[in-house]
């Protein structure tokens, strides 16, 4: 028993298990601030009085540098490498890492620009070139949106700082237009288009905000207009359009 525990002793007392079980500690240590850092600050973005997006970009940025920092403490603590010569010492191979990763940069510096100038931020609605969707994230990589048919769609964030955006009205407005064809006084058929309109779309979710009502054009059969309100659950804009268009259908004849 006392040779195998004088072998143990002498196993641990290496330099190099040492070095590896504080590299191994300090890697834990550095995990641990990265998980409670990271919680932190997902729970400060999540705030209503916070002015920036809550978008993961910002996380992953975090984490990502104090793992960096971690890296670089382990190196140069327990290996003894110096982690500004291990940089300089790449010289050519780093040019073309870098150049390597241009994609990945583009696609941070796109995501850190449209998050910083809340060009786009979770909840907004979007359509870019073909996609159109509601913003789920935006990560360091990619802004994830999910479309009408509850698809997700993935866009690196250099295609939307290149490409031309549309912010659209929240997925909880509906606009419904219409054409009167009746002879009746405008001021008539617009309060029976609002009371008609209120209670078709009441029905199917709650009013957010109370219908109003447009006139656009003038023709010969009659006049144009639209219906535009907001109900409380987005994904029901469709069956409420439907009964609107149902409830006002008769009162624009």
């Amino acid at each position: 028993m006392d040779e195998l525990f004088a072998h143990v002793v002498e196993f641990i007392s290496q330099e190099w298990v040492r070095d590896i079980f504080w590299a191994v500690a300090l890697a834990a240590v550095t995990a641990a601030v990265s998980h409670i850092v990271a919680k932190g600050l997902r729970a400060f973005l999540n705030r209503d009085d916070n002015p920036l997006p809550s978008s993961s970009i910002f996380v992953n940025i975090v984490r990502a540098v104090i793992w960096i920092i971690g890296g670089s403490t382990i190196l140069d603590s327990c290996f003894g490498i110096n982690p500004n010569a291990l940089v300089t010492a790449l010289g050519v191979g780093g040019i073309a890492i870098s150049l390597g990763f241009q994609d990945t940069l583009s696609n941070l510096i796109g995501g850190v620009q449209m998050t910083i100038m809340r060009i786009v931020k979770p909840g907004d609605n979007i359509e870019v070139g073909t996609e159109t969707g509601v913003v789920q994230d935006v990560s360091w990589r990619h802004t994830t949106i999910t479309n009408a048919r509850g698809e997700t769609v993935i866009i690196p964030n250099s295609i939307i700082s290149k490409t031309s955006l549309v912010q659209l009205p929240p997925v909880n407005q509906i606009s419904i237009p219409f054409a009167v064809t009746s002879e009746r006084p405008m001021d008539d058929v617009k309060a029976d288009l609002l009371v008609a309109a209120k209670d078709a779309a009441a029905k199917i979710s709650p009013i957010t905000q109370d219908p109003k009502i447009f006139f656009s054009e003038v023709t010969e059969y009659g006049f144009k207009g639209k219906i535009i309100m907001r109900i409380e659950d987005g994904s029901l804009a469709g069956s409420a359009v439907d009964a609107v268009v149902r409830a006002i259908a008769p009162i624009t004849r």
